[in-house]
């Protein structure tokens, strides 16, 4: 029993960070209608200034720094800087990016929360010194005994600061003028308008204080939880999970949930001390305790979960129909065999990966372009297929290519698993399940030593009728051979794909995106559309998982994690969602594709390709929403009215 009490205050901490996100999304939520993908990042940008002062008296900004001391700051000063710092960037993210964006649809503001979310990430390593930094005491290390077991009151402390901040933000939204005007707002922005508020003016309000006390908790629990250049940033799903607990409406219910998410993490983390508990069980699952809490949530309340009124409406971008594809697929067959011919080693392998990359934005592209789900999980998929295939080839001697057709078939039902809460949900919390989901698949399955047992994760290379298609020769980094197998594969699913999109499957797939109502009113089965649809990208996924195995000739959980796929988002966004040569565009800048190997190899800048892209994906969102395909496609038709383009 003393060990339970231990390993509940344990959870506070965690708890307490979890908590004030999840506050703080159900309060811009209430103002904005946008679910902020990008809170965690705003803790782990705070965590790292008061770090950074404690240890050198420098404020470290996004570009540039100030000195403030010849040495390390005081611990309360350098938190009130660390607050005031976050909450000058929660600002600004509301003025330069989601205020432009308070009428586009769900998929623009979820993936411009997404940009956001991985740029402020990515400049942590960039900013800051992250070898060997660690969190100095702010509150007091004093302990208690209770029940036998010894209490830390800085745990105890951090509860009671979750708590109160959580108060503070219901209280300001229920009980005080301005706060209630954000409310009014949220429900009819036309009408709040009207009455002379400003709706523009009340969010970024309720930007500044959210901003503010998720840095403040996550500074206060920063020398309990350690620091880590990443790890706060995903504390944003379990902040997502509370507050879809809480119907994304009761801010203290919110933080409640938060609490209690902590505290079952903590007592798992316990459980998997005990003799008994399973092998499998003893690596990851807490990670996967949200995405669990989140698909219960969303199953049980998502049609009443809350939506927010807006000025207007603002179509998704729109589709093009892939016609007289084969003309196109020739010159691009062409093009690819000429980039082979004429590049060798990291250029080579760089066009190759692009290929495969293009196969993987086309999974997105397929799924959120034409069927408006929209996925946060592809490289989850790209990664089953990856694993199941390093198994297939070391432990099953399943031959090439009947080992791609079985892992890209395992890594379908994991795409149809994940798929299911999409009959409930759409738009944003579809994102937040497809998020969870991935992170979940990383933790519990690809990093757990038991359900991946092979040292390193080595693949066999191909073979097929005797003839060596392996990725490596000697000194040679990617044989002729197998980057032919790669355009051969990605050719024929793509031509595939085109086909389907054309048809009847295509056109299921807008009538869903468009209004699933109407799509059902005219005969069309949405339930099975949408798990055909989540098939389809996974296999996609999948298979190109496969090939990134082939040419990797062994795995890490580096090779699928979180980031890399929402890199690929970004990518596939920026290159055109909603089209075919989107996806081409896509690969040519995924990661270490073309675009990587000029940054990295010739211009030297290879460790800003995640800040490029991120960045990227904001401008896209914000600036032009069908990408660099659609846009050029548009000037070409307003060039040559008559040519359909791919």
């Amino acid at each position: 029993m003393d060990q339970v009490l231990l390993f509940i205050t344990l959870g506070f901490a965690g708890g307490a960070v979890y908590a004030v996100i999840a506050a703080s999304i159900v309060s811009l939520h209430a103002a904005t209608g946008v679910l902020n993908f990008a809170q965690g990042s705003l803790a782990l940008w705070g965590v790292w200034v008061v770090a950074e002062l404690r240890h050198s008296g420098t404020l470290v900004l996004p570009v540039g720094s100030i000195p403030l001391g010849s040495g390390p700051m005081a611990a309360w000063p350098a938190a009130g800087l660390g607050v005031l710092s976050v909450a000058a960037l929660a600002l600004a993210a509301h003025l330069l990016v989601f205020r432009p964006l308070r009428t586009a649809p769900p998929l623009a503001q979820v993936v411009a929360s997404v940009g956001l979310m991985l740029a402020i990430a990515s400049l942590v390593p960039l900013r800051f010194s992250t070898e060997g930094v660690l969190a100095p005491p702010i509150l007091t290390e004093r302990t208690l005994e209770a029940a036998g077991t010894v209490i830390n009151v800085s745990d105890l402390i951090l509860l009671a600061t979750a708590l109160t901040v959580a108060a503070a933000l219901s209280a300001y939204l229920r009980f005080t003028r301005w706060g209630v005007a954000t409310r009014a707002g949220a429900e009819d922005e036309l009408a709040a308008r009207l009455t002379g508020l400003s709706p523009d003016r009340l969010a970024a309000v309720m930007w500044l204080l959210t901003g503010a006390a998720t840095a403040l908790v996550a500074i206060l629990a920063a020398p309990t939880l350690g620091l880590d250049p990443i790890g706060y940033m995903f504390y944003v799903l379990p902040g997502l999970a509370a507050a879809l607990l809480a119907r994304l409406t009761s801010i203290m219910v919110a933080c409640l949930a938060g609490l209690a998410i902590g505290v079952l993490q903590s007592i798992l983390l316990l459980l998997s001390t005990f003799d008994g508990w399973p092998v499998w069980a003893q690596a990851g699952l807490g990670d996967a305790v949200p995405f669990v809490i989140v698909v219960v949530a969303l199953v049980i309340l998502g049609r009443r979960l809350p939506a927010r009124g807006a000025l207007g409406t603002v179509r998704m971008p729109a589709v093009a129909l892939p016609t007289r594809p084969w003309p196109t697929a020739g010159v691009l067959l062409a093009a690819a065999a000429l980039a082979i011919g004429l590049t060798s080693g990291s250029w080579r392998f760089g066009v190759v990966t692009s290929i495969i990359m293009a196969l993987i934005a086309l999974s997105l592209v397929v799924l959120t372009g034409y069927l408006g789900q929209i996925s946060l999980a592809s490289m989850a998929f790209a990664g089953t297929g990856g694993f199941i295939l390093s198994r297939a080839t070391m432990a099953w001697n399943v031959p090439f290519p009947l080992s791609v057709l079985l892992s890209a078939g395992v890594a379908t039902l994991v795409g149809v698993l994940v798929g299911l809460p999409a009959l409930r949900v759409r738009g944003a919390q579809l994102a937040v399940v497809t998020l969870a989901g991935a992170v979940a698949v990383q933790q519990a399955a690809f990093a757990n030593p038991a359900l991946t047992p092979f040292e390193g994760n080595l693949i066999d290379g191909p073979t097929l009728f005797g003839w060596d298609l392996a990725v490596r020769d000697g000194t040679d980094l990617t044989t002729s051979a197998f980057a032919a197998t790669v355009v051969v594969i990605v050719g024929v699913l793509a031509m595939a794909v085109v086909r389907l999109l054309a048809g009847f499957t295509g056109q299921s797939f807008l009538a869903v995106r468009s209004n699933e109502r109407a799509a059902a009113s005219v005969g069309i089965d949405v339930a099975r559309v949408k798990l055909a649809g989540f098939a389809l990208s996974a296999f996609l996924a999948g298979v190109g998982g496969c090939l990134i195995g082939y040419s990797r000739s062994q795995l890490s959980v580096e090779s699928f994690n979180v980031i890399v796929g929402l890199s690929v988002l970004c990518m596939a966004y920026v290159g055109g969602i909603t089209r075919v040569s989107g996806a081409l565009i896509a690969g040519l800048i995924a990661p270490l594709g073309v675009l990587y190997t000029l940054l990295n190899t010739t211009l030297g800048l290879g460790h800003y390709y995640t800040l490029i892209a991120a960045c990227a994906l904001v401008l896209t969102a914000v600036l032009n929403p069908v990408g660099i395909a659609g846009g050029t496609s548009g000037l070409l038709h307003r060039r040559t009215p008559r040519k359909v383009v791919l």
